[in-house]
């Protein structure tokens, strides 16, 4: 091993948090811009179809950068790839802050999508590389919980500023960039973990590998993630308009706040999992998915918002222990140099998961509206969710 790979203890905390902290400044940069849409569709003029798309663009374009980069780190460092990312997330961040029509908003959501896909299997597989030794284990768990607690502080703090201020877009966007541009130079400052070697142009060919050593974990956990990824998208895409437009709730706040307790649920049955098995973590996962899609379905029915937000309690649960039951199964087989290649691919997959339906949902609401087109999709995570559960039930014990 060089002596750019080698870490004392202290390098190790130091590339650990940084990693991780990075990560949720990403994620917040993901889900601030959830709560402005709303009403950057009455400033612009919008339909429902076009704000599905806008949304979907990101997925779309984050799943291209995956499958053409997500890997890129295992062959040129793990440093290049996040630095480089961060500074094309702070540019995506700053033109959505000034965005004065669709196709500006399209322009920043593409940039966002690759940046967002340089950065998901990269910094990913950075936390892994600095977990800490005395620690086994714990880069699986905040892999999870921050992420998904970076998702529900961007949309509580952009939510509660639009209530309280006019400048909200400036406060949250400024940010936003300002902290992307700083982790494009603080990365830097930890030690590399990925050696540099042969085969990156090669690399670039779209395509998904899974590391052999995880294939069989990893495609026996699939309909896990799959059914958490699409429960995702259903909330993070179409839960705001969906407390204004059913609930009545015109508050940005209240509006967020669908993302906060789907997000901040899923983190914290994340980390009050982290002593159970793989197999254990799935199972409530997908259980809870179909039992808290069913009863946000109810509240929807029934047109009660607090027994809405309840119920995303539950889901949100299920979100969060679903991926991460994923990852305990997957992460550990691995080895150091394959790690960008497997979260590419996990990513790839979840974000399939995440944006596929989520667009068929936008043609859908054109036709059918808001509403049926949510309980619909509903409807079929709770089925998918049960199957997946059912497959892992009577699959192979680990």
């Amino acid at each position: 091993m060089t002596d750019v790979l080698r870490k004392t203890p202290a390098e190790t905390r130091a590339g650990f948090r940084i990693t991780l902290a990075g990560m949720a400044v990403m994620m917040a940069g993901a889900s601030a811009p959830s709560p402005f849409y709303p009403t950057l569709q009455q400033e612009i003029g919008f339909t429902s179809m076009t704000l599905t798309a806008v949304f979907a663009v990101y997925t779309v374009t984050l799943l291209a950068a995956l499958l053409v980069m997500g890997s890129l780190s295992d062959h040129v460092g793990r440093r290049p790839v996040i630095s480089a990312g961060f500074a094309l997330m702070a540019v995506s961040l700053f033109l959505f802050w000034h965005a004065q029509d669709v196709g500006s908003l399209v322009v920043a959501r593409i940039l966002q999508g690759i940046a967002a896909g340089l950065l998901l299997s990269t910094l990913s597989a950075a936390v892994v590389d600095f977990e800490p030794g005395d620690k086994p284990g714990s880069a699986s768990v905040w892999n999870s919980v921050v992420p998904l607690s970076g998702l529900a502080v961007g949309a509580l703090v952009a939510g509660l500023l639009m209530d309280a201020t006019s400048g909200a877009k400036a406060s949250v966007f400024g940010a936003l960039v300002a902290g992307s541009a700083l982790f494009a130079g603080l990365i830097w400052c930890v030690p590399e973990t990925a050696p540099r070697h042969e085969g990156v142009w090669a690399s670039l060919r779209p395509r998904i590998g899974v590391p052999a050593a995880a294939a069989t974990a990893f495609w026996r956990s699939a309909p896990a993630v799959i059914a958490g990824w699409a429960t995702g998208g259903l909330y993070l895409a179409l839960g705001a308009p969906l407390v204004r437009h059913v609930f009545g709730a015109q508050d940005h706040t209240r509006q967020a706040i669908v993302i906060v307790i789907l997000c901040g649920a899923g983190a914290a049955a994340c980390y009050v999992a982290r002593g159970r098995s793989s197999r254990s973590v799935t199972l409530f996962g997908t259980s809870a998915l179909a039992l808290g899609t069913t009863l946000t379905l109810a509240a929807m029915v029934w047109t009660s918002l607090p027994a809405y937000l309840l119920a995303l309690v539950v889901a949100g649960a299920g979100f969060g222990t679903c991926f991460y039951g994923v990852l305990r199964s997957v992460v550990p087989v691995v080895r150091p140099q394959e790690r960008g290649e497997l979260f590419a691919a996990l990513f790839t997959l979840s974000y399939l998961a995440f944006g596929l339906p989520t667009l068929l949902a936008g043609v859908a609401i054109g036709a059918f509206g808001l509403a049926p087109t949510v309980l619909v999709y509903g409807g079929l995570i709770v089925l998918f969710s049960s199957v997946a559960g059912l497959l892992r039930r009577f699959g192979t014990r680990d």
